[in-house]
């Protein structure tokens, strides 16, 4: 089966308003850049995006914000974005912070069919509130509900025509949880092989979980924050 399509903006053609949409990558780390920037292009409004963290102004997730088309942001980390803390305080974007590990795990439950699971992390804190409770073994435990969505766009080093994917290093991050756990899930990748050029022990998401893929025509590949040292060891 030939899962390929010709560029980011056919891929992500069906792509709704209101759809619940994950994002791959940690930081701008692994993003799916092409994918993103079809999606500004599109248009599509009030959505939903589950991803680790919100981009940088005006890269990655930042170019959604910027554009007014998320109203929802589920996440574990907003640190880097000044568009989204003023939007969260103005009530235009509703967020949802969550702790990282947990975040984690709800993306694996979500992938596995799992619809919640207990975890001690973020019990007697703003993250249990209004969330069941229970004790095992003498310890308390808050419940929480395994993530899934409409679409998840990640980000591959390769990829074969079927959609098997490789990951490189830690650009692998969240992108192989989010795979598993989508309706659909539309890959780009840097370099596009035949069916057989993988090695089957280095295929880190299996074929049987994409629908689409892509070569990315263009990598930026930024950083958040760049620090340098002078000559004398004074930053």
């Amino acid at each position: 089966m030939n899962k390929v399509v010709a560029s980011a903006d056919e891929g992500i053609r069906d792509v709704f308003d209101g759809a619940v949409i994950m994002l791959g990558g940690f930081g701008l780390c692994g993003i799916p850049e092409n994918l993103i920037r079809a999606l500004v292009r599109r248009g599509t409004r009030n959505l939903t995006i589950i991803s680790n963290n919100a981009g940088i102004d005006g890269v990655g997730c930042g170019l959604l914000l910027a554009a007014g088309q998320i109203t929802y942001h589920i996440g574990t980390y907003v640190g880097e974005n000044k568009l989204l803390e003023q939007k969260v305080l103005d009530g235009s974007i509703k967020l949802d912070l969550v702790p990282q590990g947990t975040f984690s795990e709800r993306l694996r439950a979500g992938g596995a069919g799992i619809p919640a699971f207990y975890t001690p992390t973020g019990v007697g804190t703003v993250a249990a509130l209004g969330k069941e409770t229970r004790e095992f073994d003498g310890r308390t435990y808050v419940m929480e509900r395994g993530l899934t969505a409409d679409f998840a766009f990640v980000k591959a080093w390769q990829g074969d025509r079927m959609g098997n994917l490789m990951y490189r290093k830690t650009a692998r991050n969240f992108n192989p949880m989010m795979a598993t756990a989508a309706k659909v899930t539309i890959a780009e990748v840097e370099r596009l092989v035949e069916v057989g050029e993988l090695d089957g022990d280095h295929v880190h998401t299996p074929s049987v979980y994409i629908q689409r893929i892509l070569q990315g025509e263009l990598y930026e590949r930024r950083i958040e924050r760049r620090t340098v040292r002078s000559a004398g060891g004074e930053r």
